[in-house]
């Protein structure tokens, strides 16, 4: 399955955190769109790669860390959203900041099939996601 992996990417931090997440997706046999990894050159090629890796999965991991989530982060799922693709949220951290008391804003929570605790939690979503494409196919 083809992944992309939206979420902030601007500390250093963040940036290693994605990149542990992608190895983890790919050591389970998926392919993981990156934008940090895939996406260069101007404003608006990062832009338009990142539209195109998000197309071209067939699945979205939003990582929803910290009080408020990431600007990109919450364009990325909207649009993932609009296209029809699913969405899995991440969020280990365990602050509640949403409006109505929950982890996440209630659009973003609500554009999300769930939100998963930890990495392992993740990955048995998207496992369970596989399992029903199979049977139907």
């Amino acid at each position: 399955m083809r992944i992309y992996i939206a979420a902030p990417l601007f500390s250093a931090a963040e940036r290693e955190y994605n990149s542990k997440l992608g190895c983890m997706l790919e050591r389970l046999g998926h392919e993981v769109f990156l934008p940090q990894r895939e996406c260069s050159g101007s404003r608006e090629e990062i832009f338009r790669c990142c539209l195109s890796g998000i197309e071209s999965s067939e699945l979205v991991v939003a990582v929803l860390e910290g009080s408020a989530c990431d600007d990109g982060t919450a364009f990325e799922v909207g649009y993932a959203y609009a296209l029809g693709k699913p969405i899995f949220g991440l969020r280990t951290d365990f602050r509640n900041v949403g409006e109505h008391g929950g982890a996440v804003n209630l659009m973003l929570a609500s554009a999300c099939r769930c939100i998963a605790r930890d990495e392992d939690s993740l990955f048995a979503m998207i496992g369970g996601i596989e399992d029903a494409e199979e049977a139907e196919g």
